[in-house]
């Protein structure tokens, strides 16, 4: 699929929404393209490397392992 397909795909869809429905896609469009500006490179956090006791990272691990590997069917 060529680039000016996707955008006539776009705004086909953006044509069939109401003026609200087009004002959310225009506010989640700009937040999309504000977010690829945001950030540092990964070489600048290299620094941070091992700064993180074993301790909390275990700590960290056990949190993860205990909230979110499982799957509440009744969440939504």
């Amino acid at each position: 699929m060529q680039d000016t397909s996707v955008e006539k795909e776009i705004l086909d869809e953006i044509h069939k929404l109401g003026k609200g429905q087009q004002a959310e896609v225009l506010e989640f469009v700009r937040s999309l393209a504000k977010s690829e500006m945001e950030g540092v490179p990964g070489k600048a956090l290299l620094r941070f490397a091992g700064t993180i006791d074993r301790e909390d990272l275990d700590r960290m691990a056990e949190a993860i392992q205990a909230d979110c590997e499982s799957v509440d069917p009744n969440e939504w």
